[in-house]
């Protein structure tokens, strides 16, 4: 989606509003999922059919009541009180309480803890996994592999805590010393999207805990039973720790937390992840106060096949990479460049693959494809192959919503069209792929670069001078450059991010830590003399 260049506050709050907030209030129901036996295992995450969704040292809420649905069947899972403005407030102060305490526990007794946490996540993998199968919609591998992110990130952070470090550098003045001290932020605030409920969380939580920062989460609001059972985790080792369980802190919520956060100066960071035109706006918010921001929005991932690829490896990656999460990760490749020497064979082993999908209950085994998260994807899903249609393109394969309950659409890929059409420069988060061919690599690149986002991109070659060339700085434009494997899945080791209308923001690994903590560049003179830098003499 284009990014919004200029609006009123009031149209931003509108359009955040639209856009981050997908809930449905409390109706009387007689029947919940959560007190179906089959579902009993949600009890074991101490979810309950009535939850409270704020979390600052005490459970509670007095905002307003929802209720989440399971997307395979658009049945009601369990309903959740969410936090009201003075839930948020209260919230916020006990957080800084928080902070009190935890800047000053020694970084690597604060790596010892968030790996205890991991290993907390560890012990309820399998619970958590088919809760966000359940919630998300995404096929029980995912929603598992997403816990393990968590855990793998909590123990990356745990060697963080003994490394993170300033730089001591040289003084032009005799008897000084110059060095670099790195300091905690306090409070950061953490906004995440339905498509990664868990894993985003534990990027931002896991290094800004062991940083010296406290986190407050506000999670999606159609996935506030994932939030609220992966806070309980967490602050149950926190409390076993003797430490302030406020130092992770949950605001279930809808635009109106999302906003009050923004606008919050006691926040001094704020890691938001959603859609290019709210991030947009949360963007605003936070800079109109001078405050830090991550942002982590759109983008519209292509792959790039070269004419010397191997072309099994391209069908095999570019299935999980088009089709997996039913498109909805901000990684999914949604754009495929292909040589015209191996256009057609692209072409047909992937539409052979497509048509071994297996579609269905993503909590069932052998799954491949489960529903849109909700009613509203399946719509954007249905105007874009309208739009596609309209513009000339070619269905080859899927292009309609299944009749059956729940959320399901056919994944579908698309061919006739131009590189620059408008279908093709939007960002759908649907499993839509656009193929497209192109002359040369230099062709290929040109079209990777030519969208608005700069997320993840993939080359398949063979050919080692095409590596350096599309890694280097006539390459691809993206935060994440892949070479032989799909846009999606990222490790956690590197930094994920993208340039341009992505945002520009890098969380998890690498130096992303960075962005956690404030740096002061500190001079202490050890000697009874002042001289002055530059040789000033001011006597």
């Amino acid at each position: 989606m284009a990014a919004i260049l200029r609006t009123s506050r009031t149209v931003a709050y509108s359009l955040i509003k639209r856009t981050l907030t997908f809930k449905t209030p409390y109706r009387a129901m007689s029947s919940l999922l959560i007190d179906d036996p089959k579902y009993s295992w949600l009890k074991d995450l101490g979810l309950s059919a009535d939850n409270k969704g704020v979390f600052h040292g005490v459970w509670t809420g007095s905002g307003e009541v929802t209720t989440s649905y399971c997307p395979t069947n658009n049945q009601p899972i369990a309903r959740v009180t969410q936090g009201s403005p003075g839930d948020y407030d209260s919230a916020v102060k006990a957080a800084l309480e928080a902070w009190q305490t935890w800047c000053e526990v020694p970084a690597p007794q604060r790596g010892e803890i968030v790996r205890q946490i991991g290993h907390a996540l560890r012990e309820k993998k399998t619970l958590l996994g088919k809760l966000e199968s359940l919630e998300n919609g995404k096929i029980l591998p995912e929603g598992e592999g997403e816990v393990q992110e968590f855990i793998d990130i909590c123990d990356y952070a745990v060697g963080l805590s003994r490394m993170f470090q300033g730089l001591v550098l040289p003084s032009e003045r005799p008897g000084h010393l110059l060095l670099e001290q790195w300091n905690p932020l306090g409070v950061v605030g953490v906004i995440t999207a339905f498509n990664f409920p868990v894993a985003v969380f534990g990027w931002n939580s896991s290094i800004a805990l062991t940083c010296g920062n406290v986190a407050l989460w506000k999670g999606a609001p159609s996935t506030p039973l994932t939030s609220i059972a992966v806070t309980r985790v967490m602050t149950s080792v926190l409390e076993a720790n003797n430490m302030p369980p406020a130092v992770v802190s949950l605001v279930c919520g809808g635009a109106d937390i999302g906003t009050l956060m923004a606008k919050d100066e006691r926040i001094p960071l704020v890691s938001f992840t959603g859609s290019t035109p709210v991030g947009h706006i949360v963007a605003q918010m936070v800079t109109e106060r001078f405050g830090k921001k991550i942002l982590e929005l759109g983008g519209n991932n292509a792959i790039i096949v070269n004419e010397d690829a191997d072309v099994d490896m391209v069908v095999r990656a570019s299935l999980f990479a088009c089709v997996g999460t039913a498109g909805q990760r901000c990684t999914t490749t949604r754009r495929l460049i292909v040589h015209e020497k191996l256009y057609d064979a692209v072409l047909s082993g992937l539409k052979k693959a497509y048509g071994q999908v297996k579609m269905g209950d993503p909590l069932e085994p052998g799954t491949l494809l489960g529903p849109m998260h909700s009613k509203q994807g399946v719509e954007l899903y249905l105007k874009a192959v309208a739009d596609v249609q309209a513009q000339g393109g070619k269905i080859e394969v899927g292009g309609k919503a299944v009749d059956r309950p729940g959320n399901f659409v056919e994944p579908t890929i698309v061919t006739g069209l131009p590189h620059d059409a408008e279908i093709v420069h939007r960002e759908t988060f649907a499993p839509i792929v656009y193929i497209m061919k192109c002359k040369s690599l230099e062709e290929g690149i040109q079209w990777n670069n030519e969208v608005k986002q700069g997320l993840s991109s993939s080359l398949f070659t063979r050919d080692i001078s095409n590596v350096f060339k599309w890694i280097g700085p006539k390459g691809s434009d993206c935060g994440l450059i892949n070479v032989n494997i799909p846009t999606s899945g990222a490790e956690i080791g590197g930094a994920f991010g993208g340039e341009k209308h992505t945002g520009g923001g890098r969380e998890s690994g690498s130096d992303a830590w960075k962005q956690y903590m404030r740096r002061a560049t500190c001079t202490i003179n050890c000697s009874r003399e002042l001289p002055l830098a530059q040789g000033i003499k001011f006597e």
